[in-house]
């Protein structure tokens, strides 16, 4: 325990949510909750202080029973889905937020990066926030001045310095606010999402800037962002949390591939149980499934193959078909389309020259890996007759998700355009010498 930086012991975060119908209804709805639940409308009508009747009130864990070390040197990525828990464990680590019940110990001096101006005061100008933030860490003024200069090149704000940071934009308030909070030496640096603000290029350079504070400084890191690229690049080790709840703790590669399987309900499949749907008197379609290093995939990874499938029965025999899938994104439409001609990709097991037999199929289309974007996409399926006349089709049969876990793109971190991305060979060679 004593070897740990941060150690987390069974910690829970309680919020309570009450519920009750706005004032001003009218007397048209206070006739009516009087005749309908005439307790309540009587706790409504007496004053907070003198009322026992029970109140409708619900309990939300935003945290539940989380446990975890940190050792010192270590960049832990805390990774999830929206409202998993992350913001409200950082909060609570940097005593913003009380704990409902359990225990912390932190031994070193905290730095935090939450949200945009955190900790800043808007009166004050940059120059006096950060001597403000430099005493809030318990640093001497010396010290401050000592890392002055850095901070100010590094945060890119030097004209507006004796600004007030009220009228900072919110990319020069991060700029400035991630300045501080790096260079200002804390034991343990926590960043939030917050860093999504910033352009492309301030993102390379916190994330260099973060690297060298734990590889070359020795201190750590708590980083909790989406960029599966950013988390897989910076950090040593991760933190899953689902629902409030610790999901999985480890090496940073395995956390994430936890991250991508977990799928909060969504298994990567679409079945049609019966003849009710998706079938003609020739073709019944049976799934849809996206799949990935054999499972089934509601989130992939943009650095493997992915292979989109189709299950179906031909109800008779001797058909000549095709099966079709249309890849889709949300705002540019169908990007690709591809199908499983005959003379192509199917067996004589399957066919009699261009006729199928009678049977249940599975058609499996694999995208490669370096291939697709970041980015969520719909699937089209369809089975033609002949290549011409269309016996079944589904419009977004199915839809998936693509994250970047960083096998792909080290050398950049920020976002990238377009709906597909291939990763291509380039070639460079010197021409000339001046």
């Amino acid at each position: 325990m004593s070897s740990s930086i941060i150690t987390v012991e069974n910690l829970s975060k309680r919020y309570v949510i009450g519920h009750q119908r706005s004032k001003g209804d009218g007397l048209r709805h206070a006739i009516e909750d009087a005749v309908r639940n005439p307790l309540q409308w009587l706790r409504s009508c007496l004053p907070s202080s003198i009322s026992h009747l029970p109140s409708t009130r619900e309990e939300f864990w935003a945290l539940n029973d989380v446990s975890f070390e940190v050792k010192p040197g270590e960049v832990l990525g805390i990774i999830g889905r929206n409202g998993a828990g992350k913001s409200t464990l950082l909060k609570i680590l940097s005593r913003i937020t009380e704990p409902t019940s359990g225990r912390i110990t932190i031994d070193g001096r905290v730095a935090s990066l939450l949200e945009v101006g955190t900790g800043f005061h808007p009166e004050l100008t940059g120059r006096e926030n950060i001597f403000l933030n430099g005493a809030i860490l318990g640093m001497s003024r010396v010290e401050i001045k000592r890392k002055f200069d850095e901070i100010v090149a590094f945060s890119e704000v030097e004209k507006f310095l004796d600004t007030p940071v009220k009228r900072y934009s919110s990319g020069m308030y991060v700029r400035l606010a991630f300045a501080v909070a790096a260079h200002l030496e804390p034991e343990i640096l926590i960043v939030d999402e917050v860093l999504a603000v910033g352009d492309a290029q301030f993102q390379k350079k916190c994330m260099g800037k973060m690297d060298e504070v734990a590889k070359k400084q020795g201190r750590t890191v708590l980083f909790v962002s989406h960029n599966m690229g950013a988390v897989a690049n910076i950090c040593t080790s991760g933190l899953l949390m689902e629902q409030g709840k610790k999901a999985f703790h480890g090496p940073i590669s395995q956390t994430v591939d936890a991250y991508l399987t977990s799928s909060a309900g969504v298994t990567g499949e679409r079945v049609w149980p019966d003849n009710s749907y998706a079938a003609s008197k020739r073709i019944r379609l049976r799934s849809v499934r996206v799949v990935q290093s054999g499972e089934m995939k509601s989130t992939v990874s943009l650095d493997r193959p992915v292979s989109l499938e189709v299950t179906f029965d031909t109800l008779v025999p001797d058909l000549e078909i095709s099966v079709h899938f249309h890849l889709i994104h949300p705002s540019a439409g169908v990007i690709l389309s591809t199908a499983n001609f005959p003379s192509a990709t199917l067996g004589r097991d399957v066919w009699a020259g261009r006729l199928w037999h009678q049977g249940t199929f599975v058609s499996r289309c694999t995208l490669p890996a370096n291939f697709l974007n970041e980015g969520t996409y719909f699937i089209n399926v369809a089975i033609m007759l002949s290549a011409r006349e269309t016996e079944v089709f589904v419009g977004e049969a199915l839809q998936f998700s693509t994250q970047d876990t960083g096998g792909m793109r080290r050398e950049y971190t920020g976002h990238w355009i377009g709906v597909v991305r291939p990763k291509f060979d380039w070639e460079t060679e010197k021409i000339a010498s001046y």
